[in-house]
């Protein structure tokens, strides 16, 4: 059974699937074995109530395992769009989602009543030919900012510009391409 939000991408998988949102989990106490949760988690606007959801689902003994992306995800990014935004405009918004840190991960999954939890941290480093590229990956991604709270007109040319510069003056390689930082947070506990 494979469940997530996306029509489309659901439309690719073969066999049963459902829309659904990270935040409201369709299926009944003690469904699975098994739940694995592969980069959505950071989507649920209540995450301790979307693992509360997910360890109901689980039969006695049941193994949840998740990945999802952790605070220092994007650093980078956060870091120049706040700075442009502060030097062009006065003021700022997030412009990157924000994301848990690890250990509020692990103290979720010990208040949702996971037995034996585990929570883990990895980064991974991967370069792009520019900002502008890295942010048409993540806009493809599907992973663009999603707060309610965040700046609504569009983003000012002149700020974008200083962003992508400031990217690479402070971040930058040697080879002109730049780095961007994903820190993938990994959960892991046993229905009790």
């Amino acid at each position: 059974m494979a469940a997530d939000s996306s029509l489309a991408f659901l439309a690719r998988l073969n066999g049963a699937r459902v829309a659904a949102d990270p935040d409201l989990i369709p299926f009944r106490d003690g469904s699975f074995d098994l739940v694995i949760s592969a980069l959505a988690l950071h989507w649920a606007g209540d995450f301790p109530g979307a693992v509360v959801q997910l360890r109901r689902v689980l039969r006695p003994g049941g193994l949840f395992l998740g990945a999802m992306f952790g605070g220092n995800v994007l650093v980078e990014l956060r870091n120049v769009f706040l700075e442009a935004e502060l030097m062009e405009e006065g003021g700022a918004s997030p412009r990157v989602s924000p994301a848990a840190e690890l250990g509020d991960v692990a103290a979720v999954l010990l208040r949702t009543g996971f037995a034996m939890p585990v929570a883990d941290a990895e980064k991974i480093t991967v370069t792009y030919s520019d900002a502008l590229a890295l942010m048409r990956d993540l806009r493809g991604m599907g992973e663009t900012n999603a707060l309610t709270a965040r700046r609504r007109t569009p983003l000012r040319r002149m700020t974008l510009a200083r962003a992508i510069s400031l990217y690479s003056e402070r971040f930058g390689l040697p080879d002109g391409r730049v780095p961007a930082t994903f820190e993938i947070l990994f959960m892991t506990g046993r229905a009790p």
